[in-house]
């Protein structure tokens, strides 16, 4: 149990670490900052436009994906 845990929280380390680098740079931490996807992880599902990200609807900004979560 001591093992899981562990892994637990160096992936939320590693996570938070990822977020608090994309909110310096002001881009969205799910695209990379690019607004699109690369693969849509969604393409069963209907959107206007599929392969927006779905974390900043294509904006590719930090403050859209805060706004969203």
């Amino acid at each position: 149990m001591g093992l899981l845990n562990a892994f637990n929280e160096w992936r939320e380390s590693r996570y938070q670490n990822h977020v608090n680098r994309m909110k310096e740079e002001n881009k969205c931490p799910d695209c990379y900052g690019r607004g699109f996807s690369l693969y849509p992880g969604n393409e069963f599902a209907y959107h206007a436009n599929q392969f927006d990200c779905q974390g900043c609807n294509g904006t590719g900004l930090y403050s859209e994906w805060d706004s969203l979560s």
